[in-house]
């Protein structure tokens, strides 16, 4: 047996560091190879780390909770050799020493801004919290000016001795002339202190939570939230429904879902109103040429937002399919990263728990993101007559930077018209 070293992988062409959230074996282990070994944490994804070969783990070299540079070594494995081919054996294993790599889209932020500057892992993340740090005020010494885990390290045994070490971060940037004075920093809530009482449970915060809160945290941050709302009358939406879901199960063995209809109305609707699927890159809007629906799929603990790819190329059924797989990945463990990258627009189902009204975060970088309400019966004024309908709210949240009132006011009235044309169902349901 041969003794081989397994590397932090780079997952995502901008991740530079990993944190290990989670050993899944221990030494001693027998592995096959792309088994996953680990759970790892980047600014990025949450994803798992896979054997590069079959063998037995030797050491586990990084620890849980530390935060490692892409390439460094986190574990070594016995390997067993392959019966094999010799050159089909040694050409799977250059494939697999090379980086994982997941393709984002990243906003630009223009060639003066560093892009690693306002960065941070989620291990720095996570000791700035607890020590209410203002991350603004730590010198970086990684690659960009990044903060790294040791930085803030250094910068809490300062704050110790009673020195704050602002001074030689101030001497890296531009001087500010008395003219000028620099942007405030955006105040940082000090930790509430909470006595835990008799029969009080405490949940620790687990890394997935952590990272969806600082998700939004930044989008509520950094994005001017705008709110807007349409009530959709689809009541032969409903009837057209309920006529077809027996059917279409025993055909194509799941169930068709109100989901998928006003997935493929939006897909559409954004076809006709691109500004909608675009994102904000500092110095300019990229409008996305792909029509990529983020879905949010829920589970006891967390929150996915996988991705319907190219959503305005399928039926409505190919998009039931594609929510049904996906939901099962999320619910089951088994969402790869690559489903979850790529998004341009979410649409998210806040209906299926009864809500009939809600605000939505959006999903940075996004444009904008549409909750789909709960479909309840209301009566409704048609030609001075009071008549009972299915109706739905469909509520709007936007950058502001990005999007004004007009243009998605008219991108609404364009998924209501989809929505209450029955036509358009029959022709488009496969």
């Amino acid at each position: 047996m041969s003794v081989e070293k397994i590397i932090m992988p780079q997952l995502g062409e901008s991740v530079t560091e990993g944190t290990i959230e989670k050993w899944l074996v221990k030494p001693g282990d027998h592995v096959n190879k792309y088994d996953p070994i680990a759970e790892v944490l980047t600014d990025k994804v949450n994803a798992e780390v896979p054997s590069s070969y079959t063998g037995i783990i030797k050491e586990l070299i990084g620890k849980e909770g530390e935060t490692y540079p892409v390439g460094t070594v986190i574990c070594t494995i016995e390997v067993v050799e392959e019966k094999e081919s010799s050159n089909i054996s040694e050409a799977i294993r250059n494939a697999t020493k090379e980086p994982v790599k997941v393709k984002v889209n990243e906003p630009n932020y223009g060639e003066n801004i560093p892009k690693q500057k306002n960065r941070y892992s989620p291990a720095v993340l996570r000791l700035a919290s607890e020590h209410n740090i203002d991350l603004e005020q730590v010198t970086g010494t990684g690659l960009n000016g990044r903060i790294t885990r040791k930085d803030v390290l250094n910068f809490i045994e300062s704050m110790k001795d009673g020195n704050v070490p602002s001074v030689e971060r101030q001497v890296q940037e531009p001087v500010q002339t008395q003219e000028t004075s620099p942007s405030p920093s955006p105040v940082q809530p000090k930790p509430i202190h909470i006595e835990k009482q008799a029969g009080d449970v405490e949940i620790p915060v687990s890394g997935l939570r952590r990272t969806i809160a600082n998700n939004m945290v930044r989008s509520k941050h950094e994005i001017p939230h705008a709110w807007l709302m349409m009530e959709v009358d689809v009541t032969n939406l409903v009837q057209y429904r309920d006529s077809i879901k027996k059917q279409f199960k025993e055909k194509e063995g799941f169930n068709i879902t109100y989901f998928a209809f006003f997935v493929n109305a939006v897909a559409q609707a954004l076809k006709e109103y691109p500004m909608l699927n675009s994102v904000w890159a500092g110095d300019k809007i990229i409008q996305k040429k792909d029509i990529n629906i983020s879905i949010a799929v829920a589970t006891d603990d967390a929150l996915f937002v996988p991705v319907i790819k190219n959503a305005d190329d399928k039926s409505i059924k190919g998009i039931a399919k594609e929510i049904n797989e996906l939901s099962q990945s999320v619910r089951s463990g088994k969402l790869k990263s690559d489903q979850i990258q790529g998004g341009t627009f979410t649409v998210n189902n806040t209906g299926s728990f009864g809500s009939v009204q809600s605000m939505g975060i959006i999903n940075y970088p996004q444009a904008a993101i549409l909750q789909v309400e709960s479909i309840v019966k209301r009566p409704v004024v048609i030609n001075n007559m009071i008549a009972i309908r299915d109706m739905v709210n469909l509520c709007l949240s936007i950058d502001h930077r990005i999007l004004d009132g007009y243009i998605c006011g008219k991108f609404l009235n364009r998924v209501k018209d989809i929505l209450e044309n029955t036509n358009y169902y029959e022709k488009n349901i496969y």
